[in-house]
């Protein structure tokens, strides 16, 4: 396992993507852990899904009462990412901030270029001006794209991305590796695996299908329920990036007298993929329990099984071998505890108790 070597008492940690599902929760997170820490957070709140769950996700931060400085503004934005790292002495960033979707990045794909490119390139000019101790960004298992090798391993080539959102996240840790070489910015990327729980994306699946249940609709489960997904707790994605933040890649020079890239990538799932269709079937048991739909609702006649989509993929599947090792950490909490956890959040926020 792997020393800490960056202290976080009494430091500033910058969060991007701080109103965001996992930004967000890592604010809190922060804040429960560590002594007279300072956090700052940007987010540009767009309208991808429903403002009032960021709002919500925000006011929870608020209420902490604690040093929290919330900036409204984009990462695409240079002079405001530079108004930022001028104010104040970062020490730590956590780079969330991101247009998120594969579906999305089919229709629009200047958003993606715009946050996930833009965005991520001022940050890192950012940490290498104002010479940060660790950058630590989120990457995806959509990098893997159509591997045919499972589990997915960080030492797999990712050269064949089937969407544009997959193409940026690989392009950051490309970016990443430059910066890291160039300027000696010790940088980590986190490939997470399917993140779910409560106050979540409405974008995602398990809560995309809750929506249209709730209000009678058919959903669609995609390559005929073929699919497996490592589906990962969001509470297992916090933990593990609280404990990446404390332990920054070590610096160190070649024979060349350059240094070494101090760069490090892993992957954060639940390394135990879950079938789409038992999926559906946890979710619509904890559905019931939680009183968010009426026990004696017909599942079978609001599913359609359907083709794959194009940029999906039929399998994602962690390898977390190099995060074990250097953390001691491998998430573990069971889908069935997660939906319930979302099931019971879902009932209180939208009052939808049948």
């Amino acid at each position: 396992m792997l020393s800490y070597n960056v202290e976080l008492d009494g430091k500033t940690v910058l969060v991007t993507g701080a109103a965001g599902f996992i930004g967000s929760n890592l604010v809190m997170r922060l804040f429960h852990d560590f002594r007279n820490i300072r956090v700052i957070g940007v987010d540009s709140i767009t309208d991808y899904y429903d403002v009032n769950i960021k709002y919500e996700r925000l006011k929870e931060i608020e209420l902490l009462n604690r040093d929290w400085t919330f900036v409204h503004a984009s990462i695409a934005d240079k002079d405001a990412v530079e108004r930022i790292f001028s104010e104040d002495r970062i020490s730590v960033v956590v780079n969330l901030a991101a247009q998120a979707g594969v579906r999305y990045s089919i229709t629009n794909p200047d958003a993606y270029v715009q946050s996930n490119l833009i965005g991520f390139y001022n940050i890192l000019e950012a940490c290498r001006h104002y010479e940060v101790e660790h950058l630590v960004y989120a990457s995806s298992s959509s990098v893997y794209g159509s591997n045919k090798t499972v589990p997915y391993s960080t030492d797999d080539k990712v050269d064949n991305p089937v969407s544009l959102y997959a193409a940026t996240k690989k392009s950051n840790e490309l970016m990443a590796h430059a910066y890291s070489k160039l300027y000696n910015i010790p940088s980590t990327g986190l490939r997470f695996f399917t993140v779910y729980g409560p106050a979540g994306r409405p974008d995602m699946a398990y809560f995309g299908f809750t929506d249209k249940l709730v209000k009678g609709e058919t959903i669609k489960i995609f390559n005929y329920g073929n699919c497996k997904r490592d589906f990962t707790y969001v509470d297992d994605i916090v933990e593990g990036v609280v404990r990446v933040m404390q332990h920054a890649p070590e610096k160190d020079n070649g024979e060349d007298g350059l240094p070494i890239p101090p760069y490090k990538v892993y992957n954060i799932g639940n390394s135990h993929p879950e079938n789409l269709l038992e999926f559906v079937t946890i979710l619509q048991e904890e559905l019931v329990r939680a009183g968010v739909l009426p026990k004696d609702y017909d599942f079978d006649s609001h599913k359609e099984l359907v083709p794959m989509q194009p940029g999906d993929v039929p399998v994602t599947y962690a390898d977390t071998t190099s995060l074990e090792q250097d953390f001691a950490f491998k998430p573990g909490t069971s889908l069935r505890d997660g939906l319930r956890n979302f099931a019971e959040w879902y009932v209180k926020f939208y009052n939808t108790e049948k």
